[in-house]
């Protein structure tokens, strides 16, 4: 097979976490940015860096950089001079203990947050731990019975089961820590911050040398993470779901204005962690329409990307073949130098949701299996273009040691494959692959080609209530002029926190009923923040509770998401 003729494929790999830090005060109100740091991206950079023939494709939301630029300074400065940490879990670690009472039995609940059958029950040590915790989240009254000596190995364990499987078997602090499973004292604390410190300030600057030797190309996603077509026109969400209920408001005020700031913003704060301009941009959630795309243009986008059901639904509207293959190709429009690529769901949703219960090289193989299947149905001439785009970081706590087996077996025997070749999307566009005419967009994420997880139901629709207020009260106070320079760019950056699209996506009722009043909680925090810098009270929407559903189990823990593909 010559190589015109092999299978393309783009391994992409999304990496992102919201605001979990208020802008009043610096504090982060959850630990995710640091834990996936410490777990999924260092193991992700590492799996490729193993391989040299590897390729892919690393999308970082800014504010997720943002955040890790902010925890390696706060580790620096504590390792360095003993800074306070502006996190309460790595704040425990570095030995400050909250008193005896709902504080400590809060700490202690939340360092039993990992996988119980590949992380809790693989340790021994650690598991005796977490089942010693079990009455304490039951009755915080019994958290006094609990003394330092145990918080400081609860604690410890909690970010060895955390750490990465590559930085497991590759860093020699970390083996002895593991051997000795009990008993840590201040030094072993300190050591693992130290780690931890090192991946954090050291993952920018890896992925950055990946992209310099063409193993990785970088991309983007606006600022904050929002649903960029539902700010523009909350009336795109029709399109694909004509009987969805929308917000009270008709539409989200000054919404283009906010959409091109987003995008502006995504683009500085990726070039200002890593030195360049990146070409790509995958929208939040895939969520595309045509107003989205022709912005997209404006800002001279080389490409993006979508869910399959999205071109499904376009094509099928103009009465056009909406078929699986339709996906495997990349999509133009005359006038325009954005390109657009649909991802394979089927494939996508073997990796997050299937292959984790499965032998790794039985994965591999099945997975390898479809792809043969694809190129042999391409036509004589023409080797299709196969996207797999998905959540780089939640779905490898669901597979044994993090996903090693299976991304390292994925890497190498994609790479061997004589009829498959590794590529990026700008790699596989300047080769000159001429694009198929993109038919008009009906707009939709690659969730069921919908934007239901963002809006429609009673608690999301709320969110956006709350917010078209915010931002019309941020409206007028900026046409006052009140503000110093200063302040009113902080109003900016607070007012995008609101927007992103993490906040609609946990209210619902298929979402863990904790994490559903945790996510809600922080919404409105922001959205506090938000009318403190603009020095008014904050609307009377967001000064209570709303979301009144959860569910107590949900897929994957309500962090992923299927297509519906499966």
């Amino acid at each position: 097979m010559s190589g015109d003729d092999r299978l393309n494929l783009v391994l992409c790999w999304h990496m992102h976490q919201p605001q979990y830090r208020r802008l009043s005060d610096g504090q982060y109100q959850q630990p995710w940015v640091y834990l996936h740091a410490i777990k999924d991206y260092v193991d992700m950079a590492a799996h490729i860096e193993s391989v040299p023939g590897a390729r892919a494709v690393v999308n970082f939301s800014p504010v997720l950089l943002d955040q890790i630029a902010d925890y390696g300074q706060q580790l620096q400065a504590y390792l360095r001079e003993r800074t306070p940490l502006r996190d309460p879990l790595l704040a425990a670690l570095a030995g400050h203990w909250p008193p005896p009472g709902p504080e400590r039995a809060a700490l202690i609940a939340a360092c039993l947050k990992a996988n119980k059958a590949r992380v809790i029950d693989r340790f021994p040590a650690f598991k005796r731990l977490v089942a010693l915790a079990a009455p304490v989240v039951a009755d915080p009254g019994l958290s006094g019975y609990l003394d330092c000596h145990y918080l400081r190995d609860l604690v410890v364990w909690y970010h060895l089961g955390w750490f990465g499987e590559t930085v497991r078997r590759a860093d020699a602090r970390i083996a002895p820590l593991l051997q000795r499973g009990e008993g840590f004292d201040e030094e072993s604390a300190i050591t693992v911050l130290r780690v931890a410190e090192e991946i954090l300030t050291g993952l920018v600057p890896r992925y950055r040398r990946l992209a310099e030797s063409g193993q990785v190309e970088l991309s983007f996603t606006p600022y904050t993470h929002p649903i960029v077509p539902l700010l523009l026109d909350f009336a795109v969400a029709r399109e694909a779901q004509p009987d969805v209920r929308l917000p009270v408001a008709p539409h989200y005020p000054g919404g283009e204005a906010r959409a091109r700031w987003q995008i502006r913003a995504g683009q500085e704060a990726f070039a200002r962690h890593f030195g360049f301009a990146a070409a790509g941009c995958w929208p939040a959630e895939g969520g595309l329409s045509a107003q989205m795309l022709a912005l997209l243009d404006d800002a001279g986008i080389k490409w993006t990307a979508s869910g399959e059901r999205v071109l499904r639904h376009s094509l099928q509207a103009g009465g056009k073949d909406g078929g699986h293959g339709q996906c495997h190709r990349i999509y133009g429009e005359p006038g325009r130098t954005v390109r657009c690529v649909f991802r394979d769901d089927g494939l996508s949703d073997l990796i997050g949701f299937s292959y984790a219960d499965w032998h790794a090289d039985d994965a591999v193989g099945n997975l390898i299996s479809h792809l043969e299947t694809i190129a042999r149905a391409a036509q004589p001439g023409h080797a299709p273009l196969v996207a797999i785009i998905m959540d780089g970081e939640n779905a490898w706590e669901y597979y044994p040691e993090n996903g090693y087996y299976f991304l390292r077996a994925l890497y190498e025997r994609l790479v061997a494959h004589p009829q498959i070749h590794l590529t990026t999307f700008s790699q596989y566009i300047d080769e000159g692959h001429a694009p198929a005419m993109l038919p008009p967009l009906i707009a939709g994420s690659w969730v069921n080609g919908t934007f239901a997880t963002w809006i429609g139901s009673p608690d999301k629709n709320r969110a956006w209530d709350i917010l078209v207020q915010a931002k019309a009260d941020y409206d007028r106070v900026m046409a006052q002029g009140r503000l110093s320079p200063e302040d009113a760019e902080r109003a900016s950056e607070a007012l995008a926190v609101c927007e992103g699209s993490d906040w609609c996506w946990w209210f619902g009722d298929y979402n863990p009923r904790d994490t559903v009043q945790d996510f809600e909680r922080l919404y409105r925090r922001h959205i506090a923040d938000l009318y403190h810098i603009l020095g008014e009270p904050p609307s009377p929407l967001a000064g209570e509770g709303f979301t009144q559903q959860g569910a107590d189990r949900s897929e994957r823990g309500g962090a992923m998401r299927s297509s519906g593909a499966l």
